[in-house]
């Protein structure tokens, strides 16, 4: 039994369907190789301009872009070219977290570095500061 769009919206109106419920959330579909090579030689058999095309396309609930950009992907890159890519994992919470806290260190140590190399300077400048003072004295004594 296949289920529209709106008699799932009216099921979920009514509550008759858990968040859970895999039948409620659409799902991506995914093309391999062999069927893109074989509905393109399908489509490109039938005569252009033709309703069998648009037939063909119905049946097998695609569009005339899914053609298009199959046709592109194999005149530009061959069969390889047609499979399906695979998506990168989604992280987790903690490996978000783990990320976010590595940054916040690194920016941390960053501005650590800084503040030290600031104190670093400053007592320098101070010890400088106090030799020519020490010097400044001791010269204004020698001189009477």
């Amino acid at each position: 039994m296949t289920m529209t769009t709106a008699s799932l919206m009216a099921r979920a109106h009514d509550e008759g369907v858990a968040d859970n419920d895999p039948a409620a959330r659409p799902r991506r579909r995914r093309f391999t190789a062999e069927y893109k090579t074989r509905i393109i030689a399908e489509y490109d058999a039938l005569p252009t301009g033709s309703s069998e095309r648009g037939a063909l396309l119905r049946r097998e609930g695609l569009y005339s872009s899914h053609i298009a950009e199959w046709r592109k992907a194999r005149d530009t890159a061959g069969l390889e070219a047609l499979a399906p890519k695979g998506r990168p994992a989604k992280r987790t919470p903690e490996q978000v977290e783990l990320q976010n806290l590595r940054g916040r260190t690194a920016r941390l140590e960053a501005e650590l570095a800084r503040t030290r190399l600031a104190l670093e300077i400053t007592g320098k400048a101070h010890a400088l500061l106090e030799m020519l003072s020490e010097s400044a004295d001791t010269e204004a004594k020698s001189k009477p």
